[in-house]
């Protein structure tokens, strides 16, 4: 018994020391290594912090992430809060913002519809160029007259911009030191003045001109315009005769002793025989081409017919063309910077037949329009056409001529073709394209006396223009959307658009 006691005994020694061996801490003398004594009392204390450390250092991050993950959803809802309070908190020029815009998340945030407008203090102290500001690339610059097609004996009448092919087209955006251009006026074409306005408007250097056609406004008087500005500049409202009765009808008109009719400070000039079937292809006459209208004109500021201008027109020229030394100036949109917005907008709104807006753009994509990107030449391609401030020179002229000989060619949607022509003339037209809020202060808009309609606003398909006895087809105007185009349009597939705002 006692031996068996003493074996056992000796059996629980030695497997305590092949644990003891097993452990880490344990190594052998003869390898040199070491036996550790008994564990720090403060072990298991140690292990405790390290652990809850690592844990508060991990809570302190979750929480860190979620309160700024809590301020950028506050600083994105603070934006959209119809809350003045928590607007104003708002900062709209922020990166996360913009980001979030053209991702999509977020709708884009939209610039103020007013803002000041860095004018000078006083009409009386500006200082005016003396002389034209000298062409560098176009110096002489001389128009087609004759209606080619129908000096060869064609029964067709002359059209106001001539029947313009598709190869005189291209040459027309070839930049040469002399050229010739269609620029509307062909002879016996229409859109003749009363020799009483002739020799009027041959003493206008300096002229704000609107117009108002098919009776859709009354003449609104400027405000805000100095004795200089009144002295120095022609006030000239172009109208056409459905437009001057119902004037006459609706305010008072009175007429000098030399023919000439007044209504306040706007001197009316009659467009007679207007060369379009569609009033609105009739106004861009006075828009576009003020330069063959007025020839003798240096400077010039259109306003549409419902504008009401509250902004001195010499501080206008300060503003926008001489203190940037340019020689063209029009307003950005508000809402869109692409050709194919436009057309999209226009579509939805019923502004022009779809199928010939889709023909137009079908052209300018196959042509190398590419649809306007952040970053590229220009600030947009769509202008508020509204407004248009420039200097007559021979490049200025030029801009004017092709961006009419594209209204006159496709649609009367001025819009879509402004920055095409900008496009194909590659950079070498340098003008100013001013924010819009800016553009906004400088008038009050009345609304139209009443809603313009034509029925080919509606036209859903080309059958319903093509077919025999229609009337909807405009057979003066839109020449380039029923002439053979000589590329394959069938395979051309107009880009996305994404609607990027509810007013567009």
């Amino acid at each position: 018994m006692d031996g068996e006691a003493q074996r056992s005994v000796s059996f629980r020694l030695n497997r305590r020391g092949e644990r003891a061996t097993q452990s880490p801490y344990f190594k052998d003398s003869e390898e040199g290594l070491f036996y550790p004594e008994r564990l720090p009392q403060d072990y298991p204390m140690k292990i405790v912090w390290k652990k809850g450390f690592i844990r508060l250092v991990l809570v302190a991050g979750i929480l860190w992430v979620l309160l700024i993950l809590i301020a950028l959803l506050f600083h994105v809802w603070s934006c959209q809060s119809s809350v003045s309070f928590f607007s104003a908190m708002c900062n709209k020029d922020s990166k996360l913002l913009t980001i979030l815009g053209r991702s999509g998340i977020v709708p884009q945030p939209q610039p103020p519809h007013r803002c000041p407008i860095p004018l000078a203090n006083d009409p009386d102290k500006i200082v005016i160029p003396k002389g034209r500001t000298p062409d560098k690339i176009v110096k002489d610059l001389a128009y087609v007259m004759e209606d080619e097609l129908w000096n060869n004996g064609s029964k067709t009448s002359p059209l106001f911009g001539g029947h313009q092919n598709w190869s005189q087209r291209v040459e027309s955006f070839k930049l040469n030191s002399t050229m010739k251009v269609h620029c509307g006026f062909i002879h016996n074409s229409g859109a003749e003045m009363a020799r009483s306005d002739i020799k009027y408007v041959k003493k206008c250097t300096f002229v704000v001109a609107s117009g108002i056609f098919d009776g859709y406004d009354i003449p609104h008087q400027p405000s805000n315009i100095s004795l200089r500005s009144k002295k120095l500049f022609c006030f000239l409202m172009v109208v056409d005769e459905i437009s001057l009765k119902f004037i006459k009808e609706n305010v008072t008109v009175r007429e000098d002793d030399d023919g000439g009719k007044w209504v306040g400070i706007w001197r009316l000039v009659l467009l007679k025989n207007p060369p379009y079937d569609e009033p609105r292809r009739n106004g861009k006459i006075p828009k576009i081409l003020l330069h063959r209208l007025f020839p003798q004109a240096q400077y010039s500021i259109w306003i549409d017919g419902k504008m009401e201008l509250i902004v001195d027109p010499l501080l206008m020229l300060e503003r926008y063309l001489w203190r940037g030394k340019y020689t063209y100036a029009i307003a950005q949109h508000k809402h869109h910077h692409s050709i194919y917005e436009e057309a999209d907008a226009n579509k939805r709104r019923k502004r022009y037949a779809r199928p010939l807006i889709d023909l137009h753009m079908k052209i300018y994509h196959y042509e190398g329009m590419e649809s306007w990107s952040p970053g590229g030449k220009t600030i947009s391609d769509v202008p508020e056409g509204a407004i248009i401030v420039r200097e007559h020179t021979a490049m200025s002229n030029l801009f004017s001529c092709l961006w009419f000989n594209e209204v006159d060619l496709f649609t009367p949607r001025d819009q879509l073709s402004f920055g095409y022509v900008v496009y194909r003339l590659g950079g070498s037209f340098n003008f100013h394209m001013f924010p819009n809020c800016e553009y906004n202060s400088l008038f009050v808009l009345h609304p139209h006396t009443r809603e313009h309609s034509s029925a080919v606003e509606w036209v859903k398909n080309i059958a319903e223009l093509d077919g025999k006895g229609s009337r909807m087809k405009e057979s003066r105007g839109g020449l380039g959307l029923w002439t053979p185009y000589p590329g394959n349009l069938e395979s051309v597939v107009l880009p996305s658009v994404a609607r990027t705002s509810k007013a567009g």
